[in-house]
């Protein structure tokens, strides 16, 4: 099985076939089966409610999967902004991508807060691929302070049984989705905090990686006195430089109502390149505006772009 940070590097490595203002269509896609979250975290802008926050219509996403499968998309993600464990039909969309569309790799993220052992089985058990739990607190108090939520306890423990999980549905089926965790990467003593806790978790998932603080567009930057970095640059021990950004050119992104978006992290709608509901997945993706982006990025110059925000801000600036 191919890691979870070799996919990822695979993504944000911008290959050269890629580096076109009308690049082919990616390999990976990210969907928003639900726009709703059950935390607030301080560095995600979910919780700053800039859009409407709604489930994607069954019909739409199915229309999509196949859609973009036939179109060449390799791996998909079902999930985005939202947190897809409060999504109803998740395992039959799992199922849905895996064996009616036929996707390679069907992966998801979770916060872990309502992964329980039954619904990790019915995901697993549905041809899921990969779970990734993102755990981004040293414990009980700083998690409440991040979250906003009482749950480290129940989210470790729900990590924790996932493992068991994956072995039994192995087991029986001969189908093993991957188990992964990952966290940002503090500074100073909170890194220090952090380290306990992901050694703690460490030998029940088959792989750990750190990612940045990112600025969520520009949205975060400075929240609670941290220094997030420049646009998305990858993962921690493969950091890719901000401009051009890869998630313009490798990944595709799209949310519940149907918009293709630019970005890894578009809370408010400004970076829609095209409605899916009137326009092919492959015309979005060439759509004028699009093209234009990407040409912005390949100067290395994105001023009066919708990416300047994120990309503009430098650590230490508010």
């Amino acid at each position: 099985m191919t890691s979870i940070t070799a996919r990822v590097d695979a993504i944000t490595a911008l290959d050269t076939a890629w580096r076109g203002a009308r690049p082919p269509v990616p390999r990976s896609v990210k969907i928003e089966l639900t726009a709703r979250c059950d935390l607030q975290c301080f560095f995600c802008a979910t919780g700053y409610k800039l859009r409407d926050k709604a489930d994607i219509d069954w019909g739409l996403l199915t229309r999509l999967l196949k859609e973009m499968r036939e179109a060449g998309v390799e791996e998909i993600g079902l999930f985005y902004l939202g947190e897809s464990m409060l999504y109803p039909k998740l395992a039959e969309a799992i199922r849905f991508a895996k064996h009616e569309c036929g996707y390679p790799y069907v992966f998801l993220t979770t916060n872990g807060r309502l992964a329980k052992p039954e619904k990790v089985r019915a995901c697993m058990e549905a041809g899921l691929d990969s779970l990734k739990f993102s755990i981004n607190a040293a414990d009980p108090e700083q998690y409440k302070q991040v979250t906003r939520v009482d749950a480290f306890d129940k989210v470790l423990a729900n990590l924790k049984a996932a493992r068991g999980v994956r072995d039994e549905v192995l087991a029986a089926t001969g189908h093993r989705c991957g188990l992964y965790a990952s966290s940002i990467l503090y500074d100073g003593e909170q890194q220090e905090r952090m380290a306990a806790t992901v050694a703690e978790i460490v030998p029940y998932v088959d792989e750990h990686y750190y990612l940045p603080l990112y600025n969520q567009a520009g949205f975060t930057a400075g929240a609670h006195g941290t220094k997030p970095v420049a646009g998305n640059i990858g993962r921690v021990g493969a950091l890719r430089e901000p401009l051009p950004c890869w998630a313009v050119f490798t990944e595709g992104h799209v949310t519940y109502d149907g918009k293709l978006s630019a970005c890894c992290f578009d809370h408010d709608g400004r970076f829609d390149m095209g409605d899916l509901m009137t326009t092919s997945f492959t015309d979005a993706w060439h759509s004028e505006a699009f093209t234009a982006l990407r040409a912005a990025h390949l100067k290395k110059d994105v001023t009066g772009t919708v990416c300047e925000r994120c990309i503009a801000y430098q650590q230490g600036e508010a």
